[in-house]
């Protein structure tokens, strides 16, 4: 049974099982043709095999089937193809913005968030923006990919028919941090989204050398500033806050100030935040200067 997280699912894993099918049946029936005829045509049994030649109906079924074969696989990618391409006239539209190593989601009304929240059962449409070089944005579960190209106008559009939280990855290498680039798409109730949408905060112009900081290291690809949880826990509100975190295998409580955020940055498994998976991190040790870390400090005090 199909999965129903988009509208695409159906179309993308049928054209998937019967290419796959049909790959598989032939892959048989060659490799047991190979063996029977390696076989039956060994040089110990005397049998010498004949060269077949000028077969008219041989040449013209093995040219004929295989050619029959390959167009209806095309058919079959195309089918689940070109919906991709057809956005409904009524789909609400979002910006997804790529950089290195982030992804941001803009909303009319000049609203950003770095979660992408969408209601279920309504066709979203997604423009496809990059600031600095080539990115991909997919949606496993959704089954969808496409670019994001530098000064080039790209778009992908779905229907989610499950709620839920669904990962985006970057499916292009786009530098040293491209692993670390991941969001996700959540899936709400009309409701739902109807109020943290109210909610969300108008963007502004942030020049704040922290941010700037978090965002050439890839930090904002795990960590959102609006208090959505995707890989890692929220920066908002983090600075001054008291964490529970597991501290070799023991849970405490912890005062998050600058010498926790320090660590944090240069030991990410010494103290991890209860709810999240140690292992993901690396330490950005001599990647991050203490100059750069007082920054960051003092960025975070700011999301209160």
């Amino acid at each position: 049974m199909f999965s129903k997280a988009s509208n695409f699912v159906n179309g993308v894993d049928t054209a998937f099982l019967i290419i796959t099918g049909i790959s598989v049946f032939f892959l048989i029936v060659l490799t047991g043709l190979m063996i029977y005829f390696v076989i039956k045509y060994n040089k110990s049994k005397g049998k010498p095999a004949v060269q077949v030649k000028d077969n008219m109906i041989l040449e013209i079924t093995w040219i004929t089937v295989p050619m029959i074969i390959v167009l209806y696989m095309f058919y079959i990618g195309w089918e689940g193809y070109l919906p991709m391409r057809r956005v409904p006239k009524d789909a609400m539209e979002v910006s997804a913005i790529g950089s290195m190593w982030k992804f941001q989601f803009e909303y009319p009304g000049e609203k950003l968030s770095d979660t992408l929240v969408v209601p279920i059962n309504k066709a979203v449409k997604v423009n496809l923006k990059s600031k600095d070089v080539l990115h991909g944005f997919s949606v496993p579960a959704f089954r969808i990919k496409e670019d994001m190209v530098p000064q080039k106008d790209n778009y992908s559009w779905f229907t989610a028919g499950e709620l839920g939280n669904y990962d985006i990855f970057c499916t292009v290498y786009c530098g040293l941090n491209h692993s670390y680039m991941l969001s996700v798409i959540r899936v709400v109730s009309q409701s739902d989204y109807d109020k943290w949408i109210a909610a969300l905060p108008v963007k502004k112009a942030d020049t704040s050398l922290g941010l700037k900081v978090l965002e050439k290291n890839g930090c904002i690809a795990c960590h959102s500033l609006d208090g959505s949880k995707v890989v890692g826990p929220s920066f908002k509100g983090l600075a001054g806050s008291v964490r529970a975190v597991v501290t070799n295998g023991a849970k405490r409580q912890i005062n998050a100030d600058e010498a926790y955020i320090k660590n944090s940055i240069e030991n990410p498994d010494a103290d991890v935040v209860d709810g999240f998976s140690s292992g993901l991190m690396k330490s950005y040790t001599k990647m991050i200067s203490a100059e750069e870390i007082t920054q960051i400090n003092d960025y975070l005090k700011s999301l209160k």
